[in-house]
């Protein structure tokens, strides 16, 4: 489902003028994340987090919220997702997102107390922790890439080109997986920079659910359009994602995180410029 926007009417001042107009803004809703686990004859349903999104490719925020919380591990672990709950009049989706595990899932809901409220601005806050990652027994990343500098420099703008939304609205972040020699795979929008990345992860978990093994996607790239924070590079890892390359400055702990699980990452990236915090060898 496409994403949505809505229009207003406006007053714009330049100057010592004023004019009347129709804007269009992104539209930003609530979605409540559930999941359905549980043996055969005793499913149940637990919520795990509210977060603000811009609706449209509901299921693969989920899932790949669900992939980055360590809920599920691999595209094996779900069966499916199914959208309802009451939906406003100009909205075309409901506001819960029921995603079924499978058995094989092992979700314990004791061990995951937590309740999210997600904002779109900066996602889970308070959860910028090392520790976590450490504590799911997250690999470094042994798969190193070779990312050549004129492709860097050209990514901003390919994907740039690709924001359909932006376009209309201008208030929308985005997210692009590129293969090695430049090719966008798939580009995800939304008001929330951690829901972008959560939606392109996603894709790529309902595109092989129900396959064993886990989601790897070595031998990628994610750009991502605004800066890169901690939870950026935690949901890169956690897919196993080598390298992310962002418009924007990063933070001190994606840095610590890059260097750490041996990723690449660049941050300021434009046509003329980008600065390596992590990874420098793996740029030619």
């Amino acid at each position: 489902m496409a994403l949505q926007n809505k229009e207003f009417e406006i007053s714009k001042f330049h100057r010592d003028h004023v004019a009347r107009l129709k804007d269009n803004i992104a539209t930003e809703e609530p979605l409540e994340i559930r999941v359905v686990f549980g043996a055969e004859g005793d499913r149940r349903s637990k919520n795990l987090s509210i977060t603000m999104r811009t609706p449209g490719n509901d299921p693969e925020l989920a899932v790949g919220f669900l992939l980055s919380e360590g809920i599920i591990k691999s595209p094996g672990d779900v069966i499916g997702c199914e959208s309802e709950g009451p939906i406003s009049d100009d909205s075309e989706v409901g506001n819960t997102i029921f995603v079924e595990l499978s058995e094989a899932a092992q979700f314990d809901p004791s061990e995951f107390q937590r309740h999210f409220y997600a904002t779109s601005s900066c996602g889970v806050c308070g959860k910028a922790s090392l520790e976590t990652l450490r504590n799911q027994h997250i690999k470094p990343i042994a798969e190193s890439v070779r990312v050549e500098r004129k492709l860097i420099f050209q990514l901003p703008e390919m994907l740039r080109k690709q924001q359909g939304v932006f376009d209309v609205t201008g208030g929308l972040h985005a997210a692009g997986l590129f293969d090695l020699e430049g090719e966008l795979l798939c580009i995800r929008e939304d008001v929330g920079r951690h829901n972008a990345v959560d939606k392109l992860i996603g894709s790529q978990i309902l595109a092989k659910v129900g396959q064993a093994g886990s989601l790897s996607l070595g031998g990628h790239l994610l750009v991502v359009s605004g800066r890169a924070s901690f939870e950026l590079m935690q949901k890169a890892v956690v897919a196993r994602i080598p390298a992310l390359v962002a418009v924007g400055a990063p933070s001190s702990l994606a840095v610590d995180l890059a260097r750490e699980f041996r990723m690449v990452l660049i941050g300021f990236t434009s046509g003329e410029r980008f600065n390596v915090y992590a990874g420098e060898d793996q740029i030619s």
